[in-house]
């Protein structure tokens, strides 16, 4: 560590009290709250040199340094180390500072700095290879996207429930207008509807997205090509930008995201703390109440608000939006049924019957169910939360109202043969459904468990459900695989002839 040099007002008050007021060492040294030493050298130095008191008027403090110091700042005969090299060097398993200086020693000699002074420059070397360079934020350009660490409770008054917010953030460069939004979750649904909620927000599109690299943005991580997720690219199709994902373990590609991060948990999310939400309908409008106060605030860097800038840089730079929100669409294969129709999350939709055992693409979003065939539309259908619904077009059907291959009538012959029991569960399912090709599926669910189980014991167990009202695949396929069949209608109901001292007859009773 180097010593630290006494200011240059110091030194000429310690050779104004020498050579005016004729102190001694000990009194200068009193007075200047210097050390003795430091004021005998100091007075040793001026009498070396070339100066004399009183100092002319043109001498100057970096005359007057170089006068006193010549022998320090004599330095310049000395080698720099070429810690370029040394860096290098010390990248290598077991490799030490003491070593290179030695090298650089023994190669320098006399002309090498010491080593305390070798480990200093390299310090100083090494702080000034690292640069950080200040972005120039351009109007109407970037647009940062992230979301905060902490969450967000929501509790279901109902059941108690809690979820947890995910809270989205969006910060335009140039503004640093910000835009808040709690989601259900990180999923790629609720990311790319928050990007939507932003963009209509902002009424405008940036030129360019730099999220994060989480998994509803990038598919795959790479410094330098990173993988897009598809719906994401899509997305960005729609609304005419790009995306560039910030580099892995690289803060400082996202410093702008990092900041508004920061500042919506410390405005809003601590604002928020004591408060209990129970629908993000309500939570939303909460942090809105806030998001617009936060951008109404003056900055103090800038003497101006983040709505102000927004107004008067990012949004006339801004592209229009496109005529249709985007909405999030999901792709998915599927085979058609022999009751020509798919399913997607527990709704089943039909397609033309001709497709029946073929392979078609469902794209879905939450209005509209589109399924291709070879690229060519062949169905769509409003989208419906029903759970085992069915939404099926007539045209879908054959000129018959059945695919031939599975009649009503065949069905039934194949129950009868099995027996009455199973004829009578194959008719109870068909007259269940809208259309009797709807049941199709759970007719040959059903008939076809005599392939493990056999017809005698697929009889009894359709009598046992017909017994109990209870005419449904699943729960004759459940008494079946427990051996339960039989059970029901072998139990007796009538009252056992028991003869003994103890039963009392209709005598008894008056």
């Amino acid at each position: 560590m180097t010593k630290k040099r006494t200011s240059m007002a110091n030194i000429k008050e310690i050779l104004r009290l020498k050579f005016e007021c004729g102190l001694s060492v000990r009194n200068i040294a009193a007075c200047t709250k210097a050390g003795r030493s430091t004021v005998s050298d100091i007075l040793t130095r001026f009498e070396q040199s070339a100066l004399r008191w009183p100092l002319t008027d043109n001498c100057s403090d970096t005359e007057l340094t170089q006068a006193l110091y010549r022998d320090k700042t004599a330095a310049q005969n000395k080698i720099m180390p070429d810690f370029a090299q040394c860096f290098i060097e010390l990248k290598r398993k077991g490799m030490t500072k003491q070593l290179l200086w030695e090298e650089y020693v023994a190669e320098h000699q006399h002309r090498a700095y010491r080593y305390s002074q070798f480990c200093e420059h390299y310090l100083r070397w090494h702080k000034m290879q690292k640069r950080s360079m200040r972005q120039i934020h351009t109007a109407g350009d970037k647009l940062f996207i992230d979301y905060c660490g902490p969450t967000i409770p929501v509790v279901n008054p109902d059941t108690g429930e809690v979820r947890y917010a995910q809270i989205f953030v969006a910060t335009l460069g140039a503004s640093n207008y910000t835009y808040v939004e709690a989601c259900p979750s990180q999923k790629l649904e609720h990311w790319l509807e928050a990007h939507a909620n932003a963009f209509t927000h902002f009424g405008g599109v940036p030129a360019l997205l730099i999220p994060d690299n989480l998994k509803a943005a990038v598919t795959k991580t790479d410094r330098y090509e990173p993988k897009l997720n598809d719906s994401y690219r899509k997305l960005a199709n729609h609304y005419g930008t790009a995306v560039m994902p910030t580099r892995p373990y690289k803060p400082k590609d996202k410093a702008k995201a990092e900041n508004a991060v920061l500042i919506v948990e410390r405005w809003i999310m601590m604002r928020l703390r004591h408060r209990v939400f129970h629908t993000f309908h309500v939570l939303n409008l909460a942090i809105r109440e806030l998001m617009d106060d936060l951008n109404q605030r003056e900055m103090k860097q800038l003497g101006a608000s983040r709505k102000a800038l927004f107004d008067s840089l990012d949004k006339p730079a801004l592209k229009p939006l496109p005529v249709q929100r985007y909405l999030y669409t999901e792709s998915k294969r599927a085979k058609v049924g022999p009751d020509y129709h798919i399913e997607y999350r527990q709704h089943y939709y039909s397609v033309p019957h001709q497709l029946v055992g073929q392979h078609v693409e469902l794209e879905a979003n939450v209005r509209l169910i589109q399924i291709y065939h070879q690229g060519n539309l062949v169905s769509q259908h409003p989208a419906s939360q029903k759970a085992h619904g069915l939404s099926t077009h007539t045209e879908h059907m054959p000129s018959n109202h059945q695919y031939q291959k599975w009649s009503p009538e065949r069905l039934l012959n194949w129950g009868g043969n099995v027996g009455a029991a199973t004829r009578q569960v194959v008719s109870t399912q068909l007259s269940a459904k809208d259309h009797p090709a709807q049941a199709y599926r759970s007719c040959l669910g059903l008939l076809n468990l005599t392939k493990k189980y056999g017809d005698v014991r697929l009889e009894q167990a359709c009598k046992d459900a017909l017994m109990v009202n209870k005419p449904y695949l699943r729960f004759i396929r459940n008494l079946l695989k427990n051996h339960r069949e039989g059970q029901l209608s072998s139990e007796s109901h009538t009252t056992p002839d028991i003869q003994h001292s103890n039963v009392r007859g209709p005598n008894s009773y008056h």
